[in-house]
């Protein structure tokens, strides 16, 4: 007896049948969750809190994965598609990220209670961003300062913090490697204060990184900053127009500083207001804040920075840093 024939494939079973293609399409459901949480991390935190986070149940839970928030980054750019209320978004980000947040930025949105909340979750905090904060106080960040052990930068530019918070912080976070209390830059009027340098030369000696755009200390503060932070490699210091840096002050800049942004140099890259108007009605910028003595364009020929042995001026070591 004759055995049967094989019976024919599935590709070719009957002269009727089609081939099978392969549409190329794929069902992001059944993607592995380790493929979908590498997806997500490519998210800023908005979209995986709103978008990601309302497509179906499965990525619901993806989206709540402590992994997605060791960086939470929230600037408030004032976007048509983001009007939501970022501080409840921000809330539920340091309640997913169950104690592990590295970064995180509140920019312009953030206020005490969340400070504190934050404070209460991140205790391995590394960066810190709090710039335009206008509703933060000092007293806030001075009772969350000890909170943040392994702080290595912090961004408190634009807003109502002092040199209380900037004390505080140095105190309370040896680690502090960066920090940028950055101000805006009036016309008017023509003001001196050394308060922020004395803070930050006192309670910093570890700093390697300051930003100062706009801050209103004169030599005395900036030679408090030298002494006091011995580490520095870059200083910023653009639209610090109480600074004079001819004679001995600059040449010390030069040898000790890698890396020097002057008084004058060009702010294209600053993300904030620089030649703010006071309402006074006054008019160009150097006919009021830069009635200062600084070095004139000449000088740019005899040091890279801009230094001239003009004068050899002495200035006083007994610096009152004041108490922190």
């Amino acid at each position: 007896m004759n055995s049967l024939p094989p019976p024919p494939s599935s590709a070719t079973s009957s002269s009727n049948s089609k081939p099978v293609i392969d549409s190329g399409e794929r069902n992001w459901l059944d993607l592995p969750r380790d493929a979908i949480l590498s997806i997500f991390r490519k998210l800023d935190t908005i979209d995986t809190l709103v978008r990601a986070h309302n497509v179906c149940k499965t990525w619901r839970k993806i989206s709540m994965d402590p992994f997605l928030y060791r960086t939470i980054d929230m600037p408030n750019l004032g976007l048509p598609d983001y009007t939501l209320d970022l501080k409840a978004l921000c809330h539920r980000a340091v309640d997913y990220s169950c104690g592990h947040i590295m970064d995180i930025n509140i920019e312009d949105f953030g206020t005490d209670d969340l400070l504190h909340h934050i404070a209460d979750s991140a205790s391995h905090l590394r960066r810190l961003r709090l710039a335009c904060c206008w509703a933060l106080s000092d007293e806030a960040l001075c009772e969350v300062a000890e909170k943040f052990p392994h702080l290595e930068e912090i961004d408190i530019s634009i807003g109502n913090l002092s040199d209380r918070s900037l004390g505080a912080i140095g105190r309370c976070c040896p680690q502090l490697k960066t920090c940028k209390f950055n101000s805006e830059v009036y016309r008017h009027p023509h003001i001196e204060s050394n308060d922020e340098a004395f803070a930050i030369a006192k309670t910093m000696p570890g700093l390697r990184h300051l930003q100062l755009i706009g801050n209103k200390m004169t030599n005395d503060g900036l030679l408090a900053i030298l002494d006091g932070c011995p580490l520095l490699e870059s200083l910023d210091m653009r639209r610090c127009l109480n600074v004079n840096l001819v004679g001995s002050l600059g040449k010390r800049c030069q040898e000790q500083i890698k890396c020097l942004r002057l008084p004058c140099d060009a702010t294209d890259d600053y993300p904030f207001e620089t030649e703010c108007d006071d309402g006074s009605g006054g008019g160009d910028f150097s006919d009021g804040i830069l009635d200062v003595d600084m070095i004139s364009d000449d000088d740019y020929d005899v040091y890279p920075y801009g230094y001239d042995e003009l004068s050899d001026g002495e200035f006083s070591d007994d610096n009152p840093y004041g108490d922190f």
